[in-house]
């Protein structure tokens, strides 16, 4: 049985990022995830990306981060 999760092609990708919170931060990524079709209308995933990496200092170049996303 093949299931239709994706409107494109599934693969893995090479790399990835991971986001940790602490507890105390709980309520806050649950609204976050409740919200997130209205907070993604505002602010694309590439940007909301591009800011976390940002603001944890973490290195990328941006021709390698974006590569495949459409």
């Amino acid at each position: 049985m093949i299931n239709q999760l994706t409107k494109c092609k599934f693969e893995w990708q090479e790399g990835y990022g991971v986001f940790s919170y602490s507890k105390s931060h709980i309520d806050a990524v649950y609204k976050y995830i409740a919200n997130q079709e209205a907070h993604h209308k505002k602010q694309n995933f590439k940007d909301e990306y591009s800011s976390f990496l940002n603001k944890y200092n973490v290195e990328f170049d941006k021709r390698f981060v974006f590569e495949n996303l459409i």
